[in-house]
């Protein structure tokens, strides 16, 4: 798998086609040209709306509707007005809390006692994001997290393994305590 660069997102466009692309050019087409918007504020204001999706939101893929309305909140605080040419997308979490937790920082704490003492705090960790009612939970780091477990330096079937266990363990965690609430599950 080719990993994504660091300013790119997974662009769905109005078909249902994913097109990897740098976020500063998508925000160039949807305003209409660099000419309308000062180049450094469409800059940054792609910049936020990338790190917004890409970090508190754990999502490298979106629709063109959903960058292009959060890039017109952002340029919007900026005191640009624009209205880009693409509409109507659901705002999936816009307003739902983010719950962010890192699994190698948790496999750090289990310490030397590895699996044993990692899974029941990954289950504490859970039921704390749930409590906090979040919109969507992102655990992240999961290749660390299953490196730091396994003590390997590379890859290997059995981190494989212990990564698909990580995820089959959230799984069921989140849909043992989720008691009827929304709440979307990544891991990453």
């Amino acid at each position: 798998m080719i990993q994504l660069a660091s300013e790119c997102l997974v662009f769905q466009n109005p078909d249902g086609d994913l097109i990897p692309c740098a976020s500063e050019l998508v925000s160039v087409e949807l305003v209409g040209g660099e000419d309308l918007v000062d180049p450094e504020i469409l800059k940054n204001a792609a910049a936020t709306v990338l790190h917004y999706f890409k970090v508190e939101l754990c999502r490298d893929t979106v629709t063109l509707g959903e960058f292009s309305e959060a890039l017109e909140r952002v340029l919007r605080k900026f005191g640009v007005s624009v209205q880009s040419k693409i509409k109507g997308a659901p705002e999936t979490h816009a307003h739902a809390p983010v719950a962010v937790k890192s699994l190698v920082a948790l496999a750090r704490e289990a310490g030397n006692a590895g699996e044993l003492a990692f899974f029941p705090r990954l289950r504490e960790a859970v039921r704390d994001q749930l409590d906090q009612a979040p919109g969507l939970m992102c655990f992240s780091d999961l290749r660390a997290c299953v490196k730091h477990l396994t003590g390997a330096r590379r890859w290997s079937p059995r981190c494989q393994v212990l990564g698909d266990q990580i995820v089959e363990f959230l799984r069921g965690c989140v849909t043992n305590d989720i008691r009827g609430r929304k709440c979307a599950l990544v891991v990453r």
